[in-house]
């Protein structure tokens, strides 16, 4: 029997969960669509057939996975005997708030759809660990290096702003409430002169600033540790506050990119990231790593 009232608290998406941007807006809003339901005893397969949907409809709705439509959810309100005007308004309007575009659309014209989802990910997320075998991650780069890299693939025209779109994205590592980043990195990304000595030194030398930070660790793995569990492959996992959401692992491929969130794979790629923290050098031990390779260079 569904209750007459259920207790609602728009409150409880915080401010720090809009400065997380849109995708998290909208998982938060996900998050509570799930918590009325499951308080009136609603399963999926109804609410999605109350929506003229499916169970898969809710479901995506329900982990931020999709945009809102307006119509949806007052029909959802509704079933869950959300009536109040002031708290069927307060939520439509955060509604509106996670439908609008992130930041990076501006970059939309440069980057791919499969890429601007990562980026929505990367910016709602709690914790993000990565493993790379090639590159620095993104989030390390320095302007120098990054340019670089995007000589190496695209033309001078559009290469400012895809500079200018990575250094928005490492605007997150000092946001209050950003994300803490682990890397693991192989030790050839030590050795690859992207951009030629001068700009990797200045590469690793930053790298070593950045390990000063609470919230950055980084590891080098290096080559006396031989074959490795996820030789040849380059992945990260992002971690969400909201503790009903799974991890995903992002792989990033040349025309697409693997997004897996099934419970075996994510269980998988855990033991790998494990295993390959346990292989590597500690902290401290890999700041002088790159500190000697960085010494090699001048």
């Amino acid at each position: 029997m569904i209750p007459e009232s259920v207790p609602f608290r728009i409150g409880s998406v915080d401010s720090l969960v809009a400065e997380r941007g849109p995708t998290a807006l909208r998982i938060a809003v996900g998050g509570q669509l799930r918590k009325l339901r499951e308080q009136c005893g609603i399963t999926r397969e109804a609410a999605g057939e109350h929506i003229r949907g499916s169970h898969a409809k809710i479901s995506r709705l329900e982990l931020g996975r999709t945009g809102f439509k307006e119509r949806d959810i007052k029909d959802l309100l509704t079933l869950y005997n959300v009536t109040d005007p002031v708290d069927r308004e307060a939520f439509l309007d955060l509604v509106r708030k996670a439908n609008q575009p992130g930041w990076w659309h501006r970059y939309s014209d440069l980057l791919p759809q499969w890429f601007e989802t990562y980026i929505g990910l990367e910016h709602a997320s709690h914790a993000i660990r990565t493993f790379e075998a090639q590159l620095v991650p993104g989030l390390l780069q320095t302007e120098e290096y990054t340019r670089a890299i995007v000589a190496l693939g695209h033309g001078e025209d559009d290469a400012n702003r895809r500079v200018e779109l990575r250094r928005r994205r490492q605007e997150l590592l000092s946001r209050d409430g950003g994300p803490t980043l682990w890397a693991v990195l192989d030790e050839t990304v030590l050795h690859r002169p992207i951009g030629g000595n001068e700009v990797l030194r200045g590469q690793l030398e930053y790298l070593v600033e950045m390990s000063d930070r609470l919230d950055v660790t980084i590891q080098v793995l290096p080559y006396a540790a031989g074959g490795h569990a996820a030789a040849g492959s380059s992945f990260s996992m992002l971690r969400f506050a909201e503790p009903e959401l799974p991890d995903i692992v992002y792989i990033e491929q040349l025309t697409s990119a693997l997004y897996l969130d099934r419970v075996e794979d994510l269980e998988l790629y855990r033991r790998v990231m494990d295993r390959l923290s346990v292989q590597a050098e500690p902290p401290e031990r890999s700041r002088q790593i790159i500190l000697d390779a960085a010494a090699e260079l001048r």
